[in-house]
Formats: structure tokens, sequence, C-alpha cells
């Protein structure tokens, strides 16, 4: 028996292969409750390249801070206009782009609210377990008593914020910079 690796045990490059029904960029359908925000970026290798067959999950509260799984035994509203889940590949510059909405407030581990954040998956070829990280808000007064946020040295912080575009209101950008000195911060999930 060898132990050489097989597609069973490594990641991609096939995510265009069957995948394709799973891409969901936009969450919301018709009008949902919030603010509709549009987060765009690209996935950029340690050089500074586009990573350009990388797919991006995100995961997210809805505007009142609760998530639509069944987990979620919160008592706030749900919102069926909201997805709460998009899927995303890069395009051959790197660049993604999610359509969704400013998510609410959720309870932390300690049970206090968590700023409001998106969870993003990045997979990609050569990774052999997904990376995790968060979009957090610019401006946001919670930021600061986030307790995720607050794990992570000040100075590297700012890659898990994204920035406003100029003169398009509503939209972010956020880039996922694999490696380097503005490296994006990942969380160790422990999966």
């Amino acid at each position: 028996m060898t132990r050489a690796a097989s597609t069973s045990q490594t990641v991609g490059p096939f995510f265009l292969i069957g995948l394709e029904r799973l891409f969901h960029p936009d969450l919301t359908t018709e009008n949902p409750i919030g603010e509709r925000i549009e987060i765009c970026g690209r996935v950029l290798d340690g050089d500074g390249m586009p990573v350009e067959d990388a797919v991006l999950e995100i995961w997210q509260a809805n505007a009142d801070g609760k998530y639509r799984h069944p987990e979620d035994t919160q008592d706030k509203r749900t919102d069926p206009k909201f997805r709460g889940f998009g899927c995303c590949p890069t395009d051959e510059a790197g660049a993604f782009r999610f359509v969704t909405i400013k998510p609410g407030r959720v309870p932390g581990p300690d049970g206090k609210l968590q700023a409001p954040h998106i969870v993003v998956s990045v997979f990609m070829r050569g990774l052999l377990r997904r990376l995790v990280t968060r979009i957090y808000f610019p401006n946001e007064p919670a930021n600061s008593e986030d307790f995720a946020l607050n794990l992570v040295e000040a100075s590297r912080r700012k890659t898990l914020i994204a920035n406003p575009v100029a003169g398009h209101p509503g939209t972010l950008e956020w880039n996922v910079q694999l490696q380097g000195p503005n490296e994006t911060v990942v969380f160790d999930i422990g999966l």
C-alpha cells in the first residue's frame, strides 16, 4: 500500500467540477430586513498575485443577530428573504463579490455580544484545511469589545476590517492576503 496523496487527501483545483450549483454570491432575495451591502475583494498569494481558483464561503447572522440554523434558538425574528450562507469562487483576477446585509450582533462564547461580523472560510488548491477568518465593519463601536477581534494583535486587526469603497455607498472592500506583512489573520478553530 502506498501513502501518496490522492484527490481525497488534498484540496483542488476541482472547485468548478460539480460545485457550481452551490455558488450563491447573493444572500438576499427581494427585500431582506436590514442594510443591504456588497462585499468585494480579491484573494492574493504571498507575492500579491491573484489566486484564481479559490472558493470563499460566508456564514452570518441576519440583521437582528439570528443565524438561519436550527441550533440558533434565540428568541429573535427570522428573515425568510435572507439566506445567511453564501459561496463564491474567485475569477482569473482573484476577485470575488457577495451581496448581503450587515449582520446584527450575536452572543459570543461568554454570552457577551460580539461585534457585527461575517465568518469566512477560504478553500484553495494546496490547502489541506480551510482557512477561517472574519470580516468586521469599519467605524463599528462594538469592534473594541469583540472577543475574537481582541485576540488579535492591534497592528494586525486592520486585516479583518473591510474598507468603504469611495463613491460606492454600501460597498466594502476586503481582501485575503495569504502571506507577507499584510497577511490576513486566520483563526485556528481546532479542526
